[in-house]
């Protein structure tokens, strides 16, 4: 299977389907069952992300750990604010759920 270019597929997720943005969000949005996945940044607090990370295995939800910083992810997403976390509602024409497959156990 080809790399898919991780960047270039969020932001094609974030235009063109459905995203929420934030810690709190985000936990809230998975344990009402909804979402597809779960994008968390390098800077989000390991306590954050051990429970983020919970809250999408009870709820089967792919998680994909960026190693950019908030800034960065925001940057990426098109936002003007830091993205600690995120979660996908609809991936629209993109094929972001493919680069969560091969961390799914």
């Amino acid at each position: 299977m080809a790399e898919i270019d991780f960047e270039k597929e969020l932001r094609r997720a974030v235009d063109t389907g459905k995203a929420e943005f934030g810690y709190r969000t985000s936990e809230k949005s998975m344990l009402l069952g909804k979402g597809k996945m779960l994008v968390t940044s390098a800077g989000l607090p390991a306590r954050q992300k051990e429970k983020l990370s919970h809250v999408a295995g009870l709820s089967g939800i792919p998680v994909y750990d960026s190693d950019k910083s908030a800034l960065k992810l925001g940057s990426i997403c098109g936002k003007p604010f830091p993205v600690t976390a995120m979660v996908v509602l609809e991936p629209g024409k993109s094929k972001i759920l493919a680069a969560a497959a091969p961390k799914k156990q």
